[in-house]
């Protein structure tokens, strides 16, 4: 179930980026996402599931670098989420 919603949410935010998203059956848990040759996640190198939002942008930084990714790009390192660069002058 994990892997197929994580193949719809992959395809519906790089509709024209992605020639295709594949699914292949394994057993013992082996969840892995592979872009060409290169893996990006692995659950068993890297154990367990990636955040969506971070898979997102390790996907979009290799094949559509400099694209928004709206709310999946999160906040500014060192930013807590919410907060705004303002002052109170």
């Amino acid at each position: 179930m994990r892997a197929a919603w994580t193949a719809q949410e992959l395809l519906t935010t790089f509709t024209t980026d992605l020639g295709e998203v594949a699914l292949v059956p394994g057993v013992g848990g082996v969840f892995e996402v592979r872009l060409g040759d290169e893996t990006l996640w692995s659950r068993k190198a890297d154990g367990g599931f990636p955040e969506l939002a971070h898979l997102k942008r390790q996907v979009r930084d290799r094949i559509a670098p400099g694209r928004s990714l709206g709310h999946s790009d999160g906040h500014k390192t060192g930013e807590p989420a919410g907060s705004k660069a303002e002052s109170d002058g």
